[in-house]
């Protein structure tokens, strides 16, 4: 995608972004949904048309529902509400035996408790990369991010006031190009497992790191409608000693991706671990020079089980599972997001998920401080609630890939099984985790159940908003909603006062927060009658939610004096010395 030329390189950004992969954009577009101007820098001369991660999580998809996105994503999505969005396996694609299809709304639930409990939205089914990112650039672009493509970031330093970044741009319609010094705020590492942003810092990192053989991830084209049957599926593994490997969906009828191991030998593009993991012996995968066009032909030929298919190799990506946690979320005005933070196997859907959950979390909080609304403080909250999630998602992913049926296999008889190896439901790795930090008050982190949503989305502080359909404006919302990207303060018949309190707190902090009443003959109602039982409050009781629509602090009941509470409240969370003594922005 071209870029455009009336929009040059600013000297000065407050934010920068090195890379331009899925969770690059992702900050991109959230930062700019938040008003701050953004630059992100990215190697590559555009968008990457290989597919790597394929499943949007519940929360990613609330995720672009906040952002007025979700309807374009899901138009490129791969409408599988037919299929059964599952794993299976067969010799060859042509032997395999299809399950009944089981009709989803949602890919990471994966059989469990409906997601739609939890979530206002979701998908029709799987979105590869490559075509989420084709949304995702032109929407932070149009909020007015700058993405820069073919250009690197070489090197930078940072002070007590912002980073100095050195980039290489290519040249442009005016000559003009090589070596730019960009100056910034904050510089956000989107730049992946490797990422030299992250080892220019001396951020190390624990973890298995790769694990198992190196794999050549091959995009091609070719109908396989008449060996589908019509059926959909997230991935088939091939037993066919010919032709080894995973068969995966991009479009579900003539764009697939298919996986194989190769051997490394000595100059291998990522050597194994010998000391952790063991690859494929010696002489039993073709070195990666071997993967000619010809042979990956020949390969997913014997995969489908069809000496005379038409195929048209698209790409190949070498790669590796791998699986490592940073050991630091940020150094100083720098902060690692995504792959360059952790890498997690591709087991559950939860590593990408994760890295844009990241950005999301992020986000506000730069928001919050560049505009004056917050102290440099609450950053301090993005490394302390992330990283914990993140090490929970490389857990359960680890969990899942030493033996797969803890994920796919939804039966009752694996219930007991999946208990016993600490598997968590994947909607609760998804959208059930909870934070504690500073920018919670009052937070209780340990889940009161490993897959009840239900009890774990119930108003603690720390945790998601639970997810309720309400009326307004003449149609239906959810709670979720209610938040717009913003502090907002919710209650519930009785809680007149909290309303009148938010509006006295609003002009003395300066800050932008709503309140809504939902209650009988109010603008916002209940027609089920769960609110406000289903947040553990009390009739004159209210929840303040932060701009991510997670619970940030819980008054059960209506205190003597709500607007001191509430102020008192956004004060620490908002890692304010204090609050301003005559009212307006401090």
């Amino acid at each position: 995608m071209p870029e455009n030329p009336a929009r040059p390189m600013p000297a000065h950004i407050p934010v920068l972004i090195a890379g331009g992969g899925t969770v690059g954009l992702s900050a991109a577009l959230f930062l700019a949904h938040h008003g701050v101007p953004c630059l992100v820098v990215e190697s590559q001369d555009g968008p990457s048309r290989h597919p790597r991660a394929t499943g949007l999580g519940p929360r990613t998809v609330e995720f672009l529902r906040e952002t007025g996105i979700a309807e374009a994503v899901d138009a490129v999505a791969i409408d599988m509400s037919g299929g059964n969005l599952g794993k299976i396996s067969a010799t060859t694609l042509a032997t395999a035996v299809f399950p009944e299809p089981v009709p989803t709304t949602a890919l990471p639930a994966a059989g469990s408790d409906d997601p739609g409990r939890f979530t206002p939205t979701a998908l029709r089914g799987t979105c590869p990369q490559h075509r989420l990112d084709s949304v995702l650039l032109p929407a932070a672009r149009d909020r007015g991010a700058l993405v820069h493509h073919a250009t690197r970031l070489l090197s930078f330093e940072q002070d007590a006031d912002g980073v100095t970044a050195t980039v290489e741009t290519p040249p442009g319609p005016d000559g003009q190009g090589g070596r730019r010094v960009v100056r910034a705020d904050h510089l956000l590492a989107a730049d992946g497992a490797r990422s030299q942003v992250r080892t220019a810092l001396g951020i190390g990192t624990s973890g298995p790191g790769g694990l198992g053989a190196p794999m050549v991830n091959i995009l091609f084209r070719a109908d396989l409608r008449p060996y589908t049957e019509g059926r959909s599926f997230v991935s088939c593994d091939i037993t066919n000693p010919e032709a080894p490997g995973m068969l995966l969906t991009v479009d579900g009828a003539e764009e697939w991706i298919f996986h194989t191991p190769y051997d490394p030998g000595t100059d291998g593009w990522d050597a194994p671990d010998p000391q952790r993991h063991e690859a494929a012996a010696p002489g039993t995968a073709p070195t990666l020079d071997a993967f000619t066009a010809e042979h990956c032909r020949s390969l997913i030929r014997s995969a489908i089980g069809a000496p005379g298919l038409d195929v048209e190799v698209l790409s190949t990506l070498p790669w590796r599972p791998r699986a490592q946690l940073a050991d630091r979320f940020r150094d100083g005005r720098v902060f690692l997001i995504g792959d360059a933070a952790h890498t997690v196997p591709p087991v559950g859907a939860f590593g990408l998920n994760t890295g844009i959950a990241d950005a999301h979390n992020l986000a506000w909080k730069l928001a919050a401080v560049l505009g004056g609304h917050a102290g440099p403080a609450l950053l301090d909250s993005y490394e302390a609630e992330r990283r914990p999630v993140a090490a929970l998602a490389l857990e359960q992913s680890l969990l899942r890939l030493a033996d797969p049926r803890l994920h796919w296999d939804r039966s009752p008889q694996m219930a007991a099984a999946r208990r016993a190896a600490g598997a968590l439901d994947p909607m609760v790795v998804h959208l059930g985790y909870r934070y504690a930090s500073g920018a919670v008050l009052d937070p209780q982190p340990e889940l009161p159940d490993p897959d009840d949503g239900a009890r774990i989305l119930d108003g603690t502080p720390g945790s998601r908003l639970p997810h309720l359909w309400l009326a307004g404006d003449g149609r239906r919302l959810s709670t979720l909603d209610l938040v717009r990207s913003r502090f907002t303060l919710l209650t519930g018949p009785g809680g007149d006062a909290w309303v009148t309190a938010a509006r006295d707190v609003a002009d003395r902090l300066g800050v932008d927060l709503a309140a809504h009443l939902i209650a009988p003959g109010a603008a916002v109602t209940d027609p089920a009658g769960h609110w406000p039982g289903i947040a553990g409050l009390a009739g004159d009781g209210a929840l303040l939610v932060r701009p991510d629509q997670f619970v940030a602090w819980r008054a059960a009941t209506l205190p003597g004096a709500p607007a001191d509470a509430l102020a008192a409240a956004l004060v620490r969370l908002l890692a304010r010395d204090r609050e301003p003594e005559s009212g307006g922005r401090a």
